[in-house]
């Protein structure tokens, strides 16, 4: 069974910062690809950003490109996701997911607000 648990949302201006963390369980966290999502109320979950296996590899949503920078800690089961220059239309339940199994993504943590104020 696998546990993501994510943290460091909250509320902040439009233009502030804010560092998003997900903490895994599992013996094989440097095996899995990890991605963020998000989900603002009356809308469908988006993709934000992905990471491969090494921390290697992103690949960013155009809305968040350039913003957004997601980063991958083998060694502490963690991935972050540093969110720069937000804006109110960022606002949304945050969600880090896991490919487990290398396909799809099959494990979803709990989520953590962030709320962007003008």
């Amino acid at each position: 069974q696998v546990q993501l648990v994510e943290s460091g949302g909250g509320l902040v201006q439009a233009g502030g910062s804010l560092r998003l963390s997900c903490a895994a369980s599992g013996r094989t966290f440097n095996r899995w690809a990890m991605g963020w999502f998000r989900q603002a109320p009356g809308k469908e979950r988006e993709f934000v950003a992905v990471i491969n296996r090494s921390g290697g590899s992103t690949y960013y949503a155009d809305s968040v490109k350039g913003r957004f920078t997601i980063s991958k800690d083998n060694a502490k089961n963690t991935v972050d996701l540093q969110m720069n220059s937000l804006r109110p239309e960022d606002t949304a339940l945050y969600y880090c997911a896991a490919k487990t199994k290398g396909v799809d993504y099959d494990a979803w943590g709990q989520g953590t607000q962030v709320t962007v104020s003008s």
